[in-house]
């Protein structure tokens, strides 16, 4: 994946499309299921919800619900929750999927938001009542994706006061590790910065990883043809020797062929004969 670092110093906030298609999946599948979360809620049992308990990332209920890892991105809390996160996607994830291709967009969001909730998966594998909901963390990734490529890019925090991209994600970042140290918040902010590293590896390695790839796939394709190529030679000169040894035997015949010519020819014809049939 290839990106650029600056973007030109007049540029003010953003402009993506309406809806772009991954956007507009991401967006879609995030409401439906905030749906049907309000719709399956019980008020005798407040505190349970049968599709947080499916879908939320648990310690105590991920084995056998492997898909939670994936799932839990797509709980959201309540309306603010979900409605700030996809804003937020869609405000500042529109323009990195018309730049990267939809595949490669949702290959970071989920690369980020899915390694977060690993992240955070390990550091709680004691807390079982703890559950993980929400599209922050590939929200954050997004974020960071976003500063590192238009990091002179000019966006309005709470739309009213003008900053950099750049100085608002390290605001935020910031932010997240002061908070994290509050360990009775209900906001997973360890989440948010694990998205933030695992963003800032794949984008700055991702693309080394690709080159390297395609040398080593370059390198395996290159030894091929020449292993190709002095097969052929090989098979050109024992060719060559036989039908000398044939000429002669069309002179003188058969008889006239000294020992070594004789073991020659059997040799050399032997060896052709394996040569088409391994091929």
């Amino acid at each position: 994946m290839r990106y650029q670092f600056q973007s030109e110093q007049g540029d003010f906030s953003f402009r993506p499309r309406i809806f772009t298609e991954a956007i507009k999946i991401l967006i879609g599948a995030n409401i439906i299921i905030f749906l049907l979360k309000i719709i399956s809620q019980n008020p005798a049992t407040p505190f349970f919800n049968p599709v947080v308990d499916l879908f939320g990332l648990s310690s105590s209920a991920v084995w056998p619900r492997i898909w939670q890892p994936f799932t839990y991105l797509f709980i959201h809390k309540d309306f603010l929750h979900v409605f700030f996160n996809m804003f937020v996607l869609w405000m500042f994830g529109s323009e990195l999927e018309s730049i990267w291709g939809r595949k490669a967009f949702l290959r970071y969001y989920f690369t980020t938001g899915v390694g977060a909730g690993l992240v955070w998966l390990v550091l709680n594998l004691s807390n079982a009542n703890h559950t993980l909901a929400g599209a922050s963390g590939a929200v954050y990734g997004i974020l960071l994706a976003f500063g590192m490529m238009f990091p002179n890019r000019t966006v309005y925090l709470y739309f009213l006061f003008p900053i950099k991209v750049k100085y608002l994600v390290m605001f935020l970042v910031a932010t997240e590790f002061i908070l994290s140290m509050n360990t009775t918040s209900d906001i997973s902010h360890i989440t948010h910065l694990s998205a933030v590293v695992i963003g800032f590896v794949y984008l700055r390695y991702f693309w080394r990883w690709k080159d390297i790839r395609f040398s080593i796939r370059k390198y395996v394709s290159e030894f091929g043809l020449t292993v190709q190529h002095q097969k052929e030679t090989r098979r050109a000169k024992l060719q060559q020797e036989v039908d000398q040894i044939l000429d002669k035997i069309n002179a003188v015949g058969y008889d006239g062929l000294s020992k070594e010519e004789k073991e020659t020819l059997y040799a050399t014809s032997r060896k052709l004969y394996r040569d088409r049939q391994k091929d």
